[in-house]
């Protein structure tokens, strides 16, 4: 038999005589059944998002553009629409701003702090110690597990200006303690250096994993270039860690910036609110009923989030001559041309 093609027309191969264009899918029943059961799996966690996640936050912006209080929850949308007068109310109350600055403080000191000494221990687990390095990782990573409030009691009890261990020590010196807690020098310093301690474990994994994807080739070769430790640590491991310290950055920045557990706990804000916090404020002002200023002064700290993870972006994000080390330096090491 003879096929007579004309223009635009085939012949098609025997058994595909119903089968659709290329490109055209259709949807089959074992597709089908796969689609329902992906999201019959997911629905639980859709939903919980839904409701616990997804609808505070559009509430909350909802509250931040009304004049809502404790008063209005029965009738919640018959309050009034004041735009943006809640914020400028929150950017002109004295009482924010010692709490922004209290927040900034506890972020400008306690980060970098945390970051330069969960480092240094990665390092020296890493490299110099080597016997119960296990038992030192556990070690830096059980406050991350303990309870802040079981860490509170710890470190009230160090911190007590009577017969606290810190001060027990500082006296063997000669040194009279202050009264850390109760001092408006002292007091933010002192859960700066309680937080320092409690957020060490995390980073010190995180700055671990990096340090090991660390190629030795790339010592080796400055090393035998003449590069001492340093060089090669400020010119290889650093670079080399830079997208880890970009992320260190980011979850200690937002961690420190929603600070809230550490004076609710240890100080209550005090003394003179020299411990108050952003965050603590906002909790302060939902709790006396005033929820459209506590909603956009959580919008403020929201903002400030953002602002922050963009600068650390910006600082330790990848660059084109940060990747690798650079030739210059191996020579300059090296003393050779």
């Amino acid at each position: 038999m003879s096929a007579t093609l004309t223009s635009g027309q085939g012949v098609r191969p025997p058994g595909t005589a119903g089968t659709a264009a290329p490109g055209v899918r259709r949807s089959s029943p074992l597709r089908r059944r796969r689609s329902i059961a992906a999201w019959g799996l997911a629905a639980p966690f859709v939903v919980l998002f839904l409701i616990f996640t997804a609808w505070p936050v559009i509430s909350s912006l909802f509250m931040s553009v009304t004049d809502i209080k404790s008063r209005d929850l029965q009738n919640p949308f018959a309050v009034n629409f004041v735009g943006f007068e809640n914020f400028a109310t929150v950017l002109s109350d004295p009482l924010f701003h010692t709490a922004a600055f209290n927040t900034l403080y506890f972020v400008v000191v306690g980060v970098p702090l945390t970051i330069l000494v969960a480092l240094a221990i990665a390092l020296a687990l890493n490299t110099g110690i080597t016997k119960l390095s296990g038992f030192f990782r556990v070690g830096y990573y059980m406050p991350v597990v303990t309870t802040i409030v079981a860490v509170a009691v710890v470190w009230r009890f160090l911190l007590q200006p009577d017969n606290g261990l810190i001060n027990e020590v500082l006296g063997w010196f000669g040194i009279q303690g202050p009264d850390w807690l109760g001092s408006t020098t002292w007091a933010m310093p002192s859960l700066i250096m309680m937080s320092v301690w409690r957020s060490l474990g995390t980073l010190v994994v995180i700055f671990l994993a990096g340090l090991q994807s660390v190629p030795k080739a790339l010592h080796e070769a400055g090393a035998l270039d003449g590069a001492n430790a340093w060089q090669r640590l400020r010119n290889i491991t650093l670079p080399t860690l830079r997208p880890t310290m970009l992320f260190a950055g980011v979850i200690t920045g937002i961690g420190f910036l929603q600070l809230f557990e550490e004076p609710f706990v240890m100080t209550q804000g005090g003394p003179l609110n020299s411990t108050l916090s952003v965050a603590y404020l906002v909790y302060n002002t939902f709790g006396f009923g005033n929820y459209g200023v506590a909603a956009a002064m959580s919008y403020v700290l929201f903002a400030a989030v953002v602002v922050l993870t963009v600068i650390n972006f910006k600082v330790l994000g990848e660059r084109d001559d940060a990747v690798g080390p650079r030739r210059g330096w191996f020579r300059r090491a090296g003393g050779s041309s």
